[in-house]
């Protein structure tokens, strides 16, 4: 963007006032945005003025035009919102995958991944958590990944990390998938106790195996249909018998189901549900589901307090501002996620 800097203008005759007039007009016509609009401060503040082109000129027989320089407030905002190549956080085949099963597209799911990220990992930057790997004291086995598989415990005795050393097994080429299967290829020793994933490797060895796959596309690859398997595919499902489609009810559905499970008990998803009421308007039921969750969202080793709340909060704003599709919604995802966890 440009400002005239009001200096030098000959006011000799009319006629070169006019000419000169035509020749300042012209040189912002080239200019995005209407020709007679630019950017000043007033008090320090960026505020957009109509120029007057025949006010505060001198007889000093001189013009110029120079760039006008964003406050650093300014320039911060610009920079937060940046556009960003979301496809990029994705292989070709997992968005087409997404695509084709949920009708979200690389956008939709980079946003949905970050609202998630940001409880779990305190961080936006989800695609750094493949190779995830620990056992956080809530009596569900090591959680792993982007979606938080676990092997299972006391708290989880239906866990879905046993079903993710299954995918990467079929995933690297297995012609007979199976668990003991994913867990050789991962360098890793268990086995099942019931239901239950027991690795018998060191808690260093178990962290230093699965980051060790952070890049591996077969690895990726599983966690994906892993987490479709386990909770996307039963999220999408309950918003479009609803008749909902949006990104965001999805994103909550999908949130609520992997912090608190798919089904079962009166907290997961399915039981949140049950209790949501029957509004066949998005929002009334949304709004009601969001604080049905977080009557429940802190107990049970769900999150630790006032965590699950905020968590809860990231949604139910961006529900109240609007953002239901998270399309352009850079900033406000931003916005959302920026609270301290606990």
């Amino acid at each position: 963007m440009y400002k005239i800097s009001n200096k030098l203008i000959s006011n000799k005759t009319k006629f070169l006032m006019i000419l000169l007039s035509f020749t300042v007009i012209a040189s912002f016509s080239s200019l995005s945005g209407p020709p007679a609009k630019a950017f000043a401060e007033e008090n320090g503040t960026p505020v957009q003025k109509t120029i007057d082109l025949n006010e505060g000129f001198d007889n000093s027989n001189e013009a110029s035009i120079e760039p006008l320089s964003l406050t650093s407030e300014a320039a911060t905002s610009q920079e937060a919102v940046t556009a960003i190549d979301h496809d990029a956080n994705f292989s070709p085949s997992t968005l087409q995958f997404l695509k084709a099963n949920t009708g979200l597209d690389g956008e939709q799911w980079d946003n949905i991944m970050k609202l998630v990220n940001k409880p779990e990992q305190d961080s936006l930057k989800w695609t750094e958590f493949y190779g995830y790997a620990e056992d956080i004291g809530d009596n569900r086995g090591y959680t792993i990944g982007i979606f938080g598989a676990t092997t299972g415990g006391s708290n989880d005795t239906g866990p879905d990390g046993p079903d993710l050393f299954k995918a990467f097994d079929a995933a690297s080429g297995a012609s007979n998938p199976s668990i003991a299967g994913g867990l050789t290829r991962a360098g890793l020793k268990g086995k099942m106790s019931g239901s239950i994933l027991k690795l018998s490797d060191s808690d260093s060895v178990i962290k230093k195996k699965i980051n060790a796959l952070q890049n591996n596309e077969a690895w990726r690859e599983a966690m994906w249909r892993t987490f479709y398997d386990t909770y996307i595919e039963y999220s999408v499902q309950q918003a479009q018998k609803r008749g909902f489609n949006t990104a965001l009810t999805i994103g909550s559905f999908v949130d609520t189901a992997l912090n608190q499970g798919a089904t079962g008990d009166s907290g997961s998803l399915e039981g949140i549900l049950s209790r949501s009421g029957s509004s066949t308007n998005e929002k009334k039921f949304m709004t009601s589901f969001y604080a049905k969750r977080t009557l429940v969202v802190d107990t049970n080793d769900y999150n630790q307090p006032p965590n699950g709340k905020n968590r809860v909060k990231q949604w139910s704003s961006l529900l109240a501002s609007g953002e239901t599709d998270l399309k352009n919604a850079d900033a406000a995802v931003i916005k959302a996620t920026n609270w301290e966890l606990k």
